[in-house]
């Protein structure tokens, strides 16, 4: 490792000699300080240029020293040109440049004196579905930006979500048909990450982060804009692409890291036509990498071609296709017994020992995903503008997923023998083989008019989406046990009998827990096969199911007086999957008051979510019973802030989720919808630039979660979806813009998280996984036309694990490096 320091060391120090050039940054907003995306920003007869970022903020690299101008222009927007001088090993920043749009009575341009902050999202199109400043929308939500995601060389999904404060990972990605992603729980809700660019985008992995430009981590049930099959009660998860640009640029970087991890991506822009009207951006990664355990391991590849084509003034079109091709061992997750009292009830009387695997790398799944978007914009006037747009994606699973649950009660009953410490667990594997195919087709129009000295930004919008879900995987079959504690001969003798019972392939394979490499014979797709042909029924079990949701949407944002605003919005949705149907209304309200415009707001929201309830027969009277979408309703308030000419932002806000009319089975064939939970909590987010150089990120979260009415054994528990009560992130980084250090950088930050109740019950008791403190850190290198990077997770080598009735032990320390060259 010291060798790999000093040598990147040494290439710090001759590149920094070599590097001539200059880089230039600089935001683009509108006369109300709003941000404006897509903005084409060119540099005078020379062939390097670039497009504004949905914050409005553009980024041009390798630019020889001397004096330029730029070009500044967008569809329904008077363009304008600025004269800057870009000096050698040095970034020109731009101060904030303000557009008229066209038509207007054109005042000269203004520039500011405003420091952009980087980490900061000011603005969003996809929470609303419309253009609006954070600070006039009575939502919350977090943004995670690209450029934060470099500075900490991010190179997957799950650690990017660390930057958002209440959200958790609860499941690994398993890769399974159906919900392969991972489960993450914001506001006490599981969720998975199904958005891209605001539109349905199925996955049974992980999702790559080659492409993406932000991830905004939307809070509360937000079922007016967003419907149900795909979010939850606490929120969703949304990824913005990066998109194409006016210019010819990219990147090509690479990183390693501990545990064998190599990731090459690429970026790169150009212009198809003389016009400069059509462009075309390529992002690509290849992803392989081992695992800190004794064994598993990912590989992927990732390719990402995205088009836009701006025919004339009024018409535009943007393309996105994604295609992902990966394989993967599934992470360990150990199941804790749901039928019988807890034997253990946190990780120091489980003794496991997080370097083994227990799986073998012949145990793999395939998860080849697709997607395609395509949007389609037109302006009919200044005030109206429609949108159409379309996706279509599909996501597989082809490979063995395999899981260990504990069965010590079981296993005891068997066998007649009461296990005097430990605990066992059974093997259970399938081989998948299943596909879920989804479409989304979206009309919306967007318009701006004025009801006497009241303003109206109000959204119409139509929604179709349909999944189709199709099965042909096998059941699951024993493929070994695994026991955890100090008495292994005991164990020994109570194995044949287990072997036995759950047509094990072998009765002379028992697992050795004090082996330190593959267990051999069993941990094979052999070894699976044989489990899953000693079922009692073998082969494959079909299924097929189609839903589709028909969907109206209406939102209006009244600005009643500069300073308070009011949005009211409603969707009728129809919900039919060929055996019921049902139609739901879910409105949605908001009030911002700005006692300081555009500076500090106070705001509030009620919001609604819904879940379909499936009917269902009793068998013994044939009865059909139907029931009404489950219902959840947050009320919430807050402030927002954007102080110190936009150097420090910050929302805090305290909510209160209530579910009601969830199904509960109260007696036998006697059903009713009295069930009902309670979520509430505090959340505060600062983003801070307070000095040039150096910014800033963190969050902390409070969740108090609780069924409140429901099946006995969980009814007053916290639910094990909740995560922890407690988490906080913090990032932060100094950059020297000046002098002999200048381009040097140096980052530390972290996450913590308090105890996590997974498993939760009257009967069977509560696991509780222990609190945990991680600490980051890394420096970095930028120049002009490349950047080195160190990083180190995990400083102190903590041990720590996620879960959802599931333990999951998390990555050990990890060292990584990144270098990028820009052109």
């Amino acid at each position: 490792m010291h060798k790999a320091i000093t040598l990147i060391s040494l290439l710090i120090l001759n590149f920094s000699v070599l590097a001539q050039t200059g880089e230039i940054e600089g935001q683009v907003i509108n006369k109300n300080k709003e941000a404006i995306q897509d903005v084409s920003v060119k540099i005078v007869n020379h062939s390097a240029g670039a497009s504004t970022n949905i914050d409005g903020i553009f980024h041009i690299s390798s630019i020889k020293e001397g004096n330029y101008t730029l070009s500044v222009s967008r569809l329904g927007y008077a363009s304008t040109t600025i004269s800057i001088k870009v000096s050698a090993n040095s970034t020109t920043t731009v101060p904030p440049i303000i557009l008229q749009q066209a038509g207007s009575n054109l005042d000269e341009v203004t520039i500011n004196d405003l420091t952009p902050n980087k980490f900061n999202r000011g603005q969003s199109i996809t929470v609303s579905k419309m253009p609006l400043k954070d600070i006039e929308n009575p939502q919350v939500y977090n943004s995670i930006s690209n450029i934060l995601l470099k500075e900490q060389n991010v190179t997957n999904f799950d650690d990017a979500l660390k930057n958002a404060p209440g959200i958790d990972k609860l499941w690994e990605s398993t890769g399974r048909g159906g919900d392969g992603a991972g489960y993450f729980s914001i506001r006490g809700f599981a969720v998975q990450p199904t958005m891209v660019n605001g539109l349905p985008a199925l996955t049974n992995g992980s999702p790559d982060i080659a492409n993406v430009e932000s991830i905004e981590v939307i809070k509360g049930p937000s079922g007016t804009l967003y419907g149900s099959s795909l979010i939850s009660y606490g929120g969703l998860i949304n990824i913005n692409t990066k998109r194409p640009y006016n210019g010819f640029g990219g990147n090509i970087s690479y990183t390693t890291a501990s545990y064998g991890l190599n990731r090459i991506t690429a970026d790169v822009n150009t212009m198809l036509s003389t016009e400069r009207n059509i462009a075309f951006r390529l992002n690509t990664a290849y992803h392989t990498q081992g695992s800190f355990q004794d064994a598993g391991f990912k590989k992927s590849l990732f390719v990402a071609p995205s088009l836009s084509y701006e025919v004339n003034d009024k018409l535009s079109f943007f393309v996105n296709t994604e295609f992902y091709q990966g394989k993967s061992t599934n992470q360990p997750m150990l199941f804790v017994d749901r039928g019988s009292p807890l034997r253990v009830h946190n990780i120091e009387e489980l003794g496991y020992d997080k370097k083994r695997s227990y799986t073998g790398n012949d145990l793999y799944m395939e998860t080849p995903t697709f997607s395609l978007q395509g949007q389609m914009h037109y302006k009919f006037s200044d005030n109206w503008t429609s949108q159409t747009v379309f996706s279509s994606t599909s996501a597989k699973s082809d490979g063995y997923y395999s899981y260990l649950y504990e069965i010590t009660t079981p296993a005891e009953r068997l066998t007649g023998t009461t296990l005097t410490s430990g605990i066992i667990l059974s093997r259970s594997t399938s081989k998948q083989n299943s596909e879920t195919t989804g479409s989304d087709i979206q009309q919306n129009f967007l318009g701006n008019f004025n009801i006497g000295k009241i303003k109206n930004k109000v959204l119409i919008g139509l929604d179709y989406f349909n999944r189709n879900e199709t099965g042909n995987s096998t059941g699951y079959g024993n493929q070994g046990f695994v026991y955890l504690g100090n008495n292994l001969a005991q164990f020994q003798a109570i194995a044949p009998a287990l072997h036995a019972y759950y047509n094990s392939p072998s009765n002379n394979n028992t697992l050795d827990p004090t082996k330190t490499t593959d267990d051999t014979g069993i941990l094979t797709q052999a070894g699976a096969d044989a489990g899953i042909a000693g079922l009692d029924i073998p082969g494959s079990s079909y299924s097929k199911s189609k839903q589709e949701i028909y969907s109206a949407y209406v939102s209006d944002v009244i600005t009643l007086f500069p300073q308070l605003s009011a949005m009211a919005s409603l969707r009728i949705d129809h919900f039919d999957n060929n055996s019921y149907t049902q139609t739901t209304l879910s409105p949605k309200f908001g009030l911002v008051y700005q006692p300081i415009l555009d500076k500090v707001s106070i705001f509030g929201n009620y919001m609604n979510g819904f879940q379909n309830v499936a009917p269902i027969t009793i068998a013994t009277t044939g009865t059909v019973l139907n029931f009404d979408p489950e219902q959840a309703n947050q009320y919430e308030f807050g402030t927002k802030l954007n102080l110190l000419n936009d150097k420090l932002s910050a929302t805090f806000s305290y909510y209160n989720i209530k579910v009601s009319d969830i199904v509960l089975n109260v007696a036998q064939d006697v059903y009713s919808q009295g069930g009902k939970q309670l979520s509430k909590g505090f959340e505060g987010s600062v983003i801070a630039s307070p000095v040039s150089g150096l910014n800033l990120i963190t969050g902390y979260s409070y969740n108090d979660s609780k069924l409140t009415a429901g099946d006995a054994d969980f009814e007053g528990k916290r639910p094990e979806s909740a995560g922890p009560k407690h988490m906080v992130n913090l990032w932060t980084s100094y950059k020297f813009l000046k002098g002999d250090l200048n381009g040097i950088g140096v980052g530390f930050g972290g996450n913590y998280a308090s105890e996590n109740e997974i498993f939760n019950r009257t009967v069977g008791g509560t696991f509780t996984l222990p609190k945990y403190t991680l600490i980051n850190a890394s420096t970095f290198y930028e120049a002009s036309s490349f950047r080195i990077a160190l990083k180190l997770d995990n400083i102190t080598n903590k041990d720590y694990y996620k879960g959802w009735s599931t333990i999951s032990p998390q990555a050990a320390r990890t060292f990584s490096a990144n270098f990028t060259y820009n052109f």
